[in-house]
């Protein structure tokens, strides 16, 4: 009877021993398997799946907004899903707020944003661009009543309406602005026209597309700055054959008039320079 428990006991632990290296062995496939994905650039994933995933706002206007038909559009859109084509795969739009954009591209909720990011010291540090697309001047917007800000020194102590994120929203604090944070564009100037603020700092050309289409805003531009702002698709770091290939369709497009085709449409003119 010992020597049948014995012989239990043997087999049982032989099953244990070989059982574990069975489990030990398919781990380090798995893991293997792991490393091959992982292996992969982001261009490579993105080329395999067949979608670059683009993170925008959706409520910037001119830039990404919904039209009447409620479908995404705009300068930033066009641009997107051409570079999108060029590479050869589906752009799929995924819609954040402004000061969510960041979190989302650095959380791989997406591989690109297009969303009139200005190129910034700051952001290059932590952040990778594609060659400069748009460039525009930023100008203060005041209420039509306001006569008291002339230029950028008059925001000294003003409150002023911004995305806190933004380099609008530096350029306003460097000026000694007060800030009140916002969610977008259209929610400065809904605080501006009901006089909650006293000024916003924004894009000249997004500024002068709102006036067009609301002639009864009751706003203005009270002052513009001499230097123009520069704009590029975002990314993140790490990723230089993706923003590459994002470059070389950026030139395709310039190259081929397609650039100026989309530019003209929104602006009437070339935003490139």
């Amino acid at each position: 009877m010992k020597k049948f428990v014995l012989f239990l006991s043997i087999g049982f632990l032989a099953t244990v021993l070989v059982a574990c290296g069975s489990s030990e062995e398919g781990d380090q496939v798995s893991s293997s398997e792991g490393n091959e994905s992982t292996d992969q650039t982001l261009l490579e994933q993105i080329q395999e799946s067949g979608e670059l995933v683009i993170g925008t706002e959706g409520t910037y206007r001119p830039y990404t907004f919904h039209d009447e038909n409620d479908k995404l559009t705009g300068f930033d859109v066009e641009i997107a899903r051409e570079v999108a084509d060029r590479l050869g795969v589906k752009p799929v739009f995924n819609e954040t707020k402004w000061d969510s954009m960041f979190a989302g591209l650095n959380a791989e909720r997406f591989d690109m944003v297009a969303n009139q990011v200005g190129i910034t010291e700051e952001r290059q540090e932590e952040y990778s661009f594609s060659d400069p697309y748009i460039q525009s001047s930023a100008v203060i917007v005041t209420h039509k009543d306001n006569e008291s800000i002339q230029n950028f020194e008059d925001l000294e102590g003003v409150n002023a309406a911004q995305s806190m994120t933004s380099n609008y929203a530096d350029i306003a604090r460097d000026n000694g602005a007060e800030i009140t944070s916002v969610e977008g564009f259209n929610e400065s100037m809904q605080l501006l026209a009901t006089k909650r603020v006293e000024a916003t700092v924004n894009d000249r050309l997004s500024v002068l597309d709102y006036l067009n289409n609301r002639e009864d805003a009751p706003v203005k531009i009270a002052a513009r700055q001499d230097d123009a702002s520069q704009s590029g698709l975002l990314f993140r770091q790490g990723n230089e054959d993706l923003v590459k290939a994002v470059n070389e369709a950026l030139q395709e497009m310039k190259d081929d008039g397609t650039y100026l085709e989309i530019s003209e449409k929104w602006f009437g003119e070339d935003v490139s320079k």
